[in-house]
């Protein structure tokens, strides 16, 4: 399968729990403080930013690794980024062939969103 060919991707049937509830809602257990402050730490890195951007804003809403590989660092620093983006909920991933495909999260990247906003009226 070439990295051009369009395969439709599976629908997933489980909700993927949202990182914390807005923050003048009430405030974050040590559970949703645990659990945000991964998602923010995995995006602290320069790289992994910017590998994290690539995913988000690629056509369809998903990026083969093969497209996004080019960051000015070694792919098998590459593949650690992705799985440190994956393993803080960020990202997921789907096999096809010899290729990886990585899609963002969006209830997760919703959830954080609000959480952002949320502070940012505050502040206004």
């Amino acid at each position: 399968m070439s990295k051009s060919s369009v395969v439709a991707l599976p629908v997933l049937s489980e909700p993927v729990a949202p990182c914390c509830p807005p923050l003048n809602e009430r405030p974050l257990s040590a559970e949703e403080a645990e659990r945000t402050s991964k998602m923010f730490k995995a995006l602290g890195d320069p790289v992994r930013l910017r590998l994290f951007s690539l995913v988000a804003s690629h056509a369809g809403g998903e990026a083969c690794v093969c497209d996004i590989s080019d960051v000015g660092v070694s792919q098998p620093t590459v593949s650690h980024h992705l799985k440190k983006l994956k393993d803080a909920g960020l990202l997921s991933s789907e096999r096809r062939g010899t290729w990886v495909y990585y899609r963002v999260e969006p209830a997760v990247l919703a959830a954080m969103g609000a959480l952002l906003a949320t502070a940012a009226t505050k502040a206004a």
